[in-house]
């Protein structure tokens, strides 16, 4: 499976609390945090749900 780099470039303040959870899941939670993942089904889903507050690249 390919790689994908997940940056959080907006805050979750003011957000709702399964959006913060979900951040949380993926690893996030302060600005600029940068994790990089196997890009499976399970983790696309989550990255389309916060996508307005991450931004995602292909490694």
């Amino acid at each position: 499976m390919a790689k994908i780099q997940i940056t959080q470039v907006r805050s979750a303040i003011n957000k709702p609390k399964r959006q913060k959870l979900t951040l949380q899941a993926l690893g996030l939670g302060k600005l600029h945090r940068t994790v990089e993942v196997e890009a499976n089904p399970q983790i696309q889903g989550m990255v389309r749900k916060v996508n307005h507050l991450v931004t995602v690249k292909e490694v």
